[in-house]
């Protein structure tokens, strides 16, 4: 079997394939996101173009000696299949119980130029990339980090530039990386890079902007001062960079920033502490919620601490961890109704405390309007269509909801701002689509985080309707491990029909067990 050279660059059916970059560029220039696996798949197909290889041959060469199920070939197809777009089964055919083949022509192309004027989007574009933590404590990179979501926050108020999500971007962190190649992977006209430097009570930040078509450095510079001037400090940096991509911006544009969430810079710190404990494993979130209640405490008005901390309920409740669920609800839902009240113009904290208050069961419409405001304030918050995806999910507008949810895949393509594909698994399977809910609902299984037992029961459930009993059962094992919960009572979905295809899909799927 053929292998394809590592700094080769290929041709077929329109398509780009770098190996030595590890993209897929599509027709239009415009690079598609593959996994790990699946990219390695496909440049074995692109090897072998007009070659039929069986799935004991794509195993050894993908997995080695590790012999894994068929979902996972199958899903890497699908992967690559979703990739390829509307002709895909012409291009890559599946022969029944033999394999599989890429039909197209493949031309190597050595001298083949990368299309780096393209991007994924139709205007001025950014990605911000990790900042370095130069404070000599590991224990100050979520203050880095917490520095870099402000400015990204800050720069998505700018509505002529479309941010990267911070999930996306944070994929580099820790990794050495060219900085103009990143923006390139990411699909953005410009990269924010910089350093943060914390000690004592003074902070400083340095930054550089870099132009991804030509690898220029466009612009440098430093920002100091107090631990108590750091929001102003970040809106100093979100300016900067915004005057030099567009020098024609109007002070007003900078001028319609909402007022900081907070002016305490305790609480501040407390919660960015409690957002990265949050996001980074479900067993942190009870250690997460104590410290957004320590910072709501010190100050009441704070819009994302409020809205964090109802999110912070949802999940001790939809995990099955919660030792009071009706007392956590009730706490849920003061916060998500304090977050709406002063929140004001925070996309960020508006969604939160939507998706929040839907899953606890308030007026789903009137949560879809929230939400909806939330993306006119910032329609690059990929976490914002993310749960504007999953609020349509909740109200049974499926079709909606699907296509929200992909359009966060597409401002988020190398990390998760949710679990999108779970919910769009969900969507599938509430409406019987099984064979197109179990791929997705696979993808999640595989990226989740370990402690979410979610992906795991509506796997369960889709093994169920498809009659696949051992892996309904051995799904069902994965949710007890994490919480006994394993059918919840689904009254988040507001569509009864569909509630009761999602529960009969469980009950089936504990049945085996």
């Amino acid at each position: 079997m053929e292998t394809l050279p590592a700094g080769g660059t290929y041709r077929f059916a329109g398509f780009v394939l770098e190996v030595s970059r590890g993209t897929l560029l599509n027709p239009a220039g415009v690079e598609i996101f593959l996994r790990r696996q699946s990219f390695e798949l496909l440049c074995i197909l692109v090897a072998n173009s007009g070659r039929l290889l069986d799935r004991e041959t794509i195993n050894h060469r993908i997995w080695g000696d590790i012999v894994v199920s068929d979902d996972s070939i199958t899903q890497c197809i699908g992967d690559i299949r979703r990739a390829l777009g509307d002709g895909a089964q012409q291009i890559l055919t599946t022969v029944p119980r033999r394999g599989y083949m890429l039909t197209a022509k493949v031309v190597m192309a050595r001298d083949a130029p990368v299309n780096d004027a393209i991007t994924g989007f139709d205007k001025p574009s950014i990605a911000v990339l990790p900042f370095a933590n130069l404070s000599g404590d590991p224990e100050q990179e979520y203050f880095a980090d917490g520095m870099v979501e402000e400015i990204i926050t800050a720069l998505s108020r700018i509505r002529w530039l479309l941010v990267v999500a911070r999930n996306s971007s944070f994929v580099y962190k820790g990794r050495a990386i060219d900085t103009a190649h990143a923006g390139r992977e990411l699909g953005v006209r410009y990269v924010l890079e910089g350093a943060v430097r914390k000690a004592d009570r003074r902070v400083r930040i340095t930054t550089q902007l870099i132009a991804t078509q030509s690898g220029t450095h466009l612009w440098a510079d430093r920002f100091e001062g107090s631990l108590d001037e750091v929001f102003e400090l970040q809106d100093q940096v979100a300016s900067a960079v915004a005057g030099v991509i567009e020098p024609a911006l109007h002070a007003a544009e900078i001028a319609r920033l909402p007022r900081r969430p907070t002016n305490d810079p305790t609480a501040y710190d407390d919660y960015l502490r409690a957002h990265a404990m949050l996001f980074a494993s479900g067993s942190q979130v009870p250690l997460a919620l104590a410290l957004l209640e320590q910072a709501i405490g010190r100050d009441p008005d704070y819009g994302p601490a409020l809205a964090l901390a109802a999110i912070c309920c949802f999940r001790v409740c939809a995990d099955g961890t919660s030792e009071n669920p009706e007392t956590d609800r009730r706490k849920g839902m003061e916060f998500g109704h304090r977050a709406l009240q002063t929140a004001r113009d925070d996309p960020g904290a508006l969604a939160n405390a939507a998706f929040a208050l839907g899953w606890f069961g308030e007026d789903i419409d009137s949560m879809i309007t929230v939400i909806d405001r939330a993306l006119q304030l910032n329609p690059s918050h990929a976490r914002g269509w993310y749960i504007s995806g999953t609020l349509r999910l909740f109200a049974g507008d499926t079709g909606v909801a699907i296509q929200h949810l992909e359009r966060a895949l597409l401002l988020s393509p190398r990390a998760r701002v949710g679990t999108v594909n779970l919910h769009i698994g969900m969507a599938h399977l509430a409406c019987r689509r099984y064979e197109e809910a179990l791929p997705r609902l696979l993808l999640d299984v595989q990226d989740c985080d370990t402690d979410n037992p979610g992906p795991w029961r509506y796997l369960a459930a889709c093994y169920a309707h498809l009659g696949r009993r051992d892996e309904a059962r051995k799904a069902v094992e994965k949710v007890r491990a994490i919480t006994p919960l394993v059918i919840e009572d689904l009254e988040y979905m507001r569509d009864p029909e569909q509630r009761a295809i999602l529960l009969a899909g469980l009950r089936l799927a504990v049945g085996v067990t």
